[in-house]
């Protein structure tokens, strides 16, 4: 096939860069500043305006600033994490960095989200045996909340303290509330990554309206150093002076990650609003084909980062594989989030196996992430419905 008759391949996702995004990242590089300047607060402060928490820091990763959250919440050596099967491996990568445990829940066949039902049958038994979490990583998938307000009950019970993992998440609302208030939890987390609802390039955000802990994170993000007064161990020696305080890391955000993070804020709501709008399309578009699509919970509206759906393999003679690699063949970038991480070599020499959470098994062997970002067109989107038909009739 000649160069001008082949079909550009449609990527699972990507960014929206627009004019006014280089161009503020060129007044940047114009700027005295390319990093620990302006840019950093004014993007912490445009986040923190939509989402309605009271402290926000900016770091150069969605796995920095989960790495934070957990130290900034004192999980060490003998504590456990839980966190949900179905994510990314950060999510439960952040409790090892701390020496904690690692242990998960499993999902719910409907949102794919950590089951609240599970999760307290599993605190039940864990109080038993003196193995309760101290922390729980409440991953967002696909932009979808988890059911944040049973969650937090269940805190209430058992003392546990709660991070959202909203990396999917940012532009969505629980309850008619913005996802990122903290309502029910003591620290959510942001993503920006490229192909993440808006991007920095690289990077990530903890927001909280504790003031205590907005404070650890802050030193933990930059060495453990500080230069105020106030929490120094003795007065300042000078104007030059600073002291390391805590054993912290250099997680910080640049000043060109930041300035295109604020103009990408302007428009968040307009991008979760298209994601929206192509949803509902390929929710038409595929009623009649072997397949779930995804269910919304009325109670929330999504970030809608992914659009995943589930193959009804039983009706169909191909497998899992066969249709992903299908698509793959037609330029369809498809994906899968996520492969369990308790499946993964390093967490199964800790004693996982395959079947220990078999809603989440389930869901693995069924699903695969349709292309969706804000600049897919009506066009590329009837190709990706028309090579998934093809696939699953041929």
């Amino acid at each position: 096939m000649s160069k001008e008759h082949m079909v550009k391949p449609i990527p699972y996702g990507r960014q929206n860069i627009s004019e006014a995004d280089i161009q503020a990242v060129v007044d940047v590089l114009r700027s005295d500043f390319l990093t620990q300047g302006p840019a950093v607060p004014a993007f912490e402060q445009a986040v923190l305006s939509h989402c309605g928490a009271t402290h926000g820091i900016a770091v150069n990763s969605a796995t920095s600033a989960l790495h934070i959250a957990c130290l900034a919440l004192g999980l060490g050596p003998g504590d456990w994490l839980w966190t949900t099967p179905i994510t990314f491996v950060a999510s439960a990568n952040c409790g090892l960095y701390c020496g904690a445990q690692v242990d998960f829940v499993d999902i719910d066949p409907h949102t794919y989200n950590l089951c609240p039902q599970a999760l307290a049958t599993k605190l039940a038994q864990a109080e038993k045996t003196g193995r309760l979490p101290k922390v729980i990583v409440a991953v967002h998938l696909c932009g979808q909340p988890c059911d944040m307000a049973a969650i937090h009950a269940l805190s209430q019970t058992y003392g546990f303290k709660i991070i959202e993992d909203a990396s999917h998440a940012i532009g969505g609302k629980y309850k008619d509330e913005p996802i990122g208030n903290c309502r029910y939890s003591d620290i959510t987390v942001f993503s920006f990554h490229p192909v993440k609802i808006i991007t920095t390039a690289e990077g990530g955000m903890a927001v909280t309206n504790n003031a205590e802990l907005a404070h650890a994170m802050t030193l933990l993000r930059s060495h453990g150093i500080t230069r105020d007064e106030a929490h120094m161990t003795h007065p300042s020696e000078g104007p030059w002076y600073y002291q390391q305080i805590a054993l912290g890391f250099n997680y910080r955000m640049t000043e060109l990650q930041a300035a295109l993070g604020v103009s990408q804020m302007q428009r968040l709501d307009a991008f979760v609003s298209q994601r929206h709008a192509l949803a509902k399309r390929y929710d038409e578009l595929l009623s009649d084909l072997p397949l779930i699509t995804p269910w919304q919970n009325p109670d929330s509206y999504s970030g809608l980062h992914l659009y995943v759906i589930r193959l009804r393999l039983e009706l169909i003679d191909k497998t899992h594989r066969d249709v992903f690699e299908g698509l793959r063949a037609q330029g369809i970038g498809v994906n899968v989030h996520y492969i369990p991480v308790h499946t993964q070599p390093y967490y199964a020499q800790m004693g996982f196996a395959a079947g220990d959470f078999p809603q989440a098994q389930q869901y693995y062997s069924q699903a695969i992430s349709l292309p969706m970002y804000q600049d897919l067109t009506h066009a590329q989107q009837d190709q990706v419905v028309n090579a998934l038909r093809q696939v699953l009739t041929v």
